[in-house]
């Protein structure tokens, strides 16, 4: 998906639309107010034909922030050949060695179902498929492991 249509879907799948997501969006004007975004002026910010106007750094994280909506992260990534991964809380992983073991465990997997898409020689779409999948969580465990390394450190620099 591309960065405009994930803003516009952003936008028009907020329960109520652009309407109710628009209220909102406010900006600070001169004078210190709050003032709220106009439904017609959100629409032509997402709309991919318009040109005259886009949506701001700010305004996109704002937008994201408010709907819960990464669309437009996750767009802007894949326009640039990277990934996401959401690292979240990990429950029933929350000690070190708890995350150690998960971290291991997925490196495991990651060699098991290589090996297994590799046995004839040939990477299938579905192989490749589960070849990201076990990566991905890898990856998610090894993040899950650093987040737990530098929440210890933190907290025994803030003692």
């Amino acid at each position: 998906m591309n960065v405009l249509d994930a803003a516009f879907d952003t936008v028009h799948d907020y329960p109520g639309g652009a309407g109710p997501l628009a209220e909102r969006l406010t900006r600070i004007n001169k004078d210190g107010e709050r003032v709220p975004m106009s439904e017609a002026v959100l629409n032509s910010k997402v709309n991919p034909n318009t040109t005259t106007h886009h949506l701001s750094l700010a305004e996109a994280d704002r937008l994201m922030g408010l709907t819960g909506d990464h669309r437009i992260l996750y767009a802007l990534a894949s326009n640039h050949g990277y990934q996401l991964l959401k690292i979240g809380a990990c429950p029933g992983h929350g000690s070190l060695m708890q995350r150690l073991l998960k971290a291991n465990s997925a490196e495991g997997e990651v060699d098991r179902v290589l090996e297994e898409a590799l046995c004839d020689g040939v990477i299938t779409p579905n192989e490749l498929k589960a070849v990201l999948a076990a990566e991905m969580e890898r990856q998610a465990a090894s993040m899950q492991l650093m987040s737990k390394l530098r929440e210890m450190c933190e907290a025994r620099a803030a003692a």
